[in-house]
């Protein structure tokens, strides 16, 4: 027996027609993951709180799925570093592994298939509280709010960053005083200080583009490409007016980043 959790908004299809095989494992295989049922209520519901941090309309519920024992599955930790992670197992091997192990937190179970809707044992509420968040162990860790780690739109997440502001990352100073030092650092200005003001600038989602779009002629190639990397994702009106300038700049670096920032996702 194994519990995969999904939205509570899945529930009416995976008892009308299973589950789908749209997670990705190994090698790009499509399958479904899912964790033994242990004797342990928590560690069997460990993922819980980490599924929940991306959304579910609903909250999340439990989908109880029995397996055939020589259903072949893959096994490991999320980390990839466990030696187990590859390869495919019998159900109940993998079943046997994890439960001996005196740390399962983190792994998890792979079946490279769609679940039958017969295969759906059942559906039922769970708490919402239960499991670990972002990795075992993270509580009690500080919090990293560099741009990699941090989560855009999260409870709290904006008094984290104001609390623990990173050197690099910010939160960046207000468009005011960012301003201030544009202007501080003269005309043309001093590469090294306008290079750290679009740094700050390419965090925000708008920005003055007006006071800005003069720097476009700066005589150092390093604060065009700035200028290309910060005002790229604006949505200020005039951004592609000024990346269309850019576009032909005689260095090739300012015109590789306009070419960069303008290929499609």
């Amino acid at each position: 027996m194994f519990v995969h959790l999904t939205p509570a908004a899945n529930a009416a299809r995976i008892r009308r027609s299973g589950i789908r095989a749209a997670s990705r494992g190994q090698d790009g295989a499509r399958g479904v993951y899912c964790f033994p049922v242990l004797p342990s209520y928590t560690l069997t519901h460990q993922w819980l709180r980490e599924l929940a941090r991306f959304g579910g309309r609903g909250g999340l519920v439990a989908v109880q799925v029995r397996l055939a024992d020589d259903q072949g599955v893959l096994a490991g930790h999320y980390s990839g570093r466990s030696p187990d992670a590859s390869g495919l197992v019998p159900a109940a091997e993998a079943v046997r592994r994890i439960a001996a192990l005196a740390d399962p937190r983190g792994w998890e179970v792979f079946v490279p298939r769609a679940i039958r809707p017969r295969e759906v044992h059942r559906i039922r509420a769970a708490p919402q509280v239960v499991g670990w968040r972002y990795l075992p162990d993270a509580h009690g860790r500080r919090p990293c709010t560099c741009f990699g780690c941090r989560e855009r739109g999260g409870y709290g997440a904006r008094r984290l960053r104001e609390r623990l502001p990173h050197p690099l990352d910010g939160p960046a100073p207000p468009p005011r005083v960012l301003l201030s030092r544009v202007a501080a650092a003269g005309d043309p200005g001093d590469p090294a200080a306008l290079r750290e003001a679009l740094h700050w600038f390419g965090m925000r989602r708008r920005g003055p583009l007006d006071r800005l779009a003069r720097l476009a002629a700066h005589p150092d190639a390093g604060v065009r490409e700035d200028l290309v990397w910060a005002v790229s994702r604006w949505s200020t009106p005039g951004v592609a007016e000024v990346l269309d300038g850019l576009a032909d700049d005689p260095h090739p670096d300012v015109r590789e980043a306009v070419e960069t920032v303008r290929e499609p996702e």
